[in-house]
C-alpha cells in the first residue's frame, strides 16, 4: 500500500467511483478574489478551457491548457488563487497554483472564465511530526497522525492546494474511501505504476502503517481521519507540507 498517488493508481481504484465537483466550503462576497491569508483562501473553478500563462496578458508564454473537467476523478476544476492583476486594458487576472510538474508552479487566467468562493480551511502537514492539522479561519479544528514517504521516495514539501476529491464509495479500498489529489508530485519518481507520481492525501486499506515513514510520497490517514476531513475540505483549499 505505498503509493505516490498517479492517474493509473487511481483508475484502478476508482472503476466504480464517483467524483464530487463540490465547490469551496463558503460562497464569497461579491468582491475580487486576493491572496490567500491564515483565515481565508480564494478559489475558482474553470468554467471553459483557458490557457494559464506566465504573465497577466494575452501576449505571456503559455503553460499549460487549463480543462473545467479535473482529469482524475472527472469532477470540477477548481485552482486556488494566489493573487490578482489588471492588463493595461482593466482586464482581471488571477494567479493560481496548477495541478503540473514542476511542483509549485503559478499560472495567470483570466478571471472572467472562474467562478469564485472563499474557503477558511487550511491544512498543514508535519513530516518530521507525522501529523496533519486542519485549521478553519486560522483555529486548529482536526488533528491527525499520518504515514508519509520514505526517505528513498519522500513525501514533497512545498505550498500546494487540494486539486480533487474523489470518493472510492469502497471502505475497504487501497486509498480508503476518499482520495485528495493534491498539486504536488514525487521529487524522486517520475512515475509510479504507469502514471505520473501524483502524490496525494488519501485513506488506507493497512492502518497499521499510519505513524510511520511507509508511502512512495502520498499521506495516508486513518479511514475515520479521512471522512472527517472530507465533511470540511474541497478543492482549492491549501495545504503545506513541511519537513
Amino acid at each position: 500500500m505505498k503509493i505516490a498517488t498517479t492517474s493509473a493508481a487511481l483508475s484502478f481504484a476508482l472503476l466504480a467511483a464517483t467524483a464530487t465537483g463540490a465547490s469551496a466550503a463558503a460562497t464569497a462576497p461579491s468582491a475580487e478574489p486576493a491572496a490567500p491569508t491564515a483565515r481565508v483562501a480564494w478559489v475558482g473553478r474553470v468554467l471553459a478551457p483557458v490557457t494559464a500563462r506566465r504573465g497577466p496578458t494575452r501576449t505571456a508564454t503559455a503553460i499549460v491548457v487549463v480543462q473545467p473537467i479535473a482529469p482524475l476523478g472527472r469532477g470540477a476544476t477548481i485552482l486556488q488563487v494566489t493573487g490578482t492583476r489588471r492588463d493595461s486594458e482593466g482586464r482581471l487576472w488571477v494567479r493560481a497554483k496548477l495541478p503540473i510538474r514542476p511542483n509549485e508552479v503559478q499560472g495567470w487566467i483570466p478571471a472572467d472564465v472562474m467562478r469564485f468562493n472563499t474557503t477558511p480551511m487550511r491544512i498543514r502537514i508535519d513530516l518530521s511530526a507525522l501529523r496533519l492539522d486542519l485549521f478553519a479561519n486560522g483555529r486548529r479544528v482536526l488533528r491527525a497522525r499520518v504515514a508519509v514517504g520514505t526517505a528513498v521516495n519522500p513525501t514533497p514539501t512545498g505550498r500546494f492546494a487540494v486539486a480533487e476529491m474523489i470518493r472510492t464509495r469502497t471502505p475497504g479500498a487501497f486509498l480508503g474511501p476518499i482520495v485528495f489529489p493534491l498539486t504536488a508530485y514525487s521529487e524522486t519518481l517520475s512515475d509510479f505504476a504507469g502514471g505520473n507520481g501524483r502524490a496525494a492525501i488519501h485513506g488506507t486499506s493497512a492502518p497499521s502503517s499510519v505513524g510511520t515513514r511507509a508511502s512512495h510520497g502520498c499521506v495516508r490517514l486513518l479511514n475515520r481521519d479521512i471522512v472527517r476531513l472530507a465533511r470540511r475540505v474541497r478543492p482549492g483549499t491549501p495545504v503545506e507540507i513541511v519537513s
